[in-house]
This record gives C-alpha cells, structure tokens and sequence, in this order.
C-alpha cells in the first residue's frame, strides 16, 4: 500500500507521506506506574527524547529508574503529522522509533539518563541497530533546552573516547532540538510489560560510560 523507501536514507519532506491530522489513540495511563502518560506532570519534571532502535526495549530500560516519573513510545524527527507503525516502517515518513522520559530532575540526572543511553545500545551503526535496518532505528538525543544540548554533547565526546580505545567506529547518533513528539498506538505503549514473551533485540557495545564526563 505505502511502498518502501530508502531504509538507510530519510525522505525529503515533499517525498514524505502525508499523515493525518487527528492523534492516533492512546491509553490514558502507563500499564506500568499507573501515571497519566500525557500529563499533567509534576511541576519541575523535565522530558527527554532518545532513539536507541526497537521502542519497546528501550522503553523498559528507562521505566525501571527511580527518578522516572513516566514514559511512553512514539514517532519523532520526521515529516509526517501523526504516521502510525506501518507508515513510519515503510521508511516514507523520516521518523525515528523514540522514547520520551518524564523525570524527576531532583532525583534523577540528565546525565544518568545519558548514561543508559550511550551504554544499552551501540550509537556507531548509523540507521539500524542490530539486526533491524531502517531510519526508524537511527540513534538520536533530541534535546529540550540548551542545557541538555550541552551535557548531550559532552558526553558523546567522552563515550567517543572510550569507544574508540575499544576498537569502535565514529558516533552517529543525532543531537537534536527536540522535535514534534507524536504518540504510537495503544499496542505499543509498554509492550513488553503487557507482552512478557515479547522481544527486542538491543545490543549494547559493553563499554561504559562515566556519569561525571571525565575522560
């Protein structure tokens, strides 16, 4: 029905599929926590944006945190308004697989978050992680303010350096302002709480990544 693009190639936006203008539906509340998934959030919660490929996993690495007041899975970083799973696998949209991480900042760091991200997937792949290829699974931070952009390049700077004395290739990983967050589906949201035989294949490279950003 869509076609398939250039899985390793995001689409212009006049190439890019249309969408729609109504959300898709969502649950209301986290299947974990029980938290408003949409808000309203505690005052002085910050949100945070990653891209590590499969949602589903990812979601789960940042949910157990203490400090996390809730997370939900969605579409980000490309064209089209509102694409559900199968446009944006298609490679027809430009979105990336993204998870967003309300937090308490008083309890957790941005930089602790960082610290999950660069360790539990391998930044250096480009568009794909493991066995799943496409733009959907691209690596990427899409930050909220200056302050985070900051602490978001530091830290690639100093897990460059421990990946490259492992024998690693380059970062690819994108840091962005953070664009237009779009929910996924109902069936997405805590997959693998909901699913206990589900899987998603997220690979780490084993090397660490200092909290405090030393070298």
């Amino acid at each position: 029905m869509f076609g398939f693009g250039k899985k390793d190639e995001i689409p212009a936006a006049a190439d890019a599929l249309r969408g729609r203008v109504e959300a898709l539906p969502t649950e209301e509340f986290h299947f974990v926590n029980g938290n408003p998934l949409k808000g309203p959030y505690p005052e002085g919660a910050e949100i945070a944006i990653f891209g590590m490929g499969c949602f589903w996993g990812v979601e789960r690495m940042f949910w157990d945190l203490d400090g996390v007041w809730v997370t939900s899975v969605g579409y980000a970083g490309g064209h089209t308004p509102n694409a559900n799973y199968k446009e944006v696998c298609s490679g027809k949209t430009g979105h990336n697989e993204v998870v967003q991480v309300v937090f308490a900042p008083s309890k957790v760091t941005f930089e602790k978050l960082l610290q999950t991200f660069w360790e539990e997937h391998d930044p250096t792949q480009g568009m794909r992680q493991g066995n799943d290829r496409g733009t959907q699974y691209r690596s990427g931070i899409y930050y909220a303010d200056d302050a985070q952009r900051e602490v978001a390049e530091a830290s690639k700077s100093v897990f460059q350096h421990r990946l490259t004395e492992k024998g690693f290739g380059a970062i690819t990983t994108e840091i962005l302002p953070a664009p237009e967050y779009y929910y996924a589906e109902d069936f997405h949201q805590q997959y693998l709480a909901k699913n206990a035989d589900g899987y998603c294949g997220i690979g780490g490279t084993g090397v660490t990544c200092p909290i405090g950003l030393g070298a």
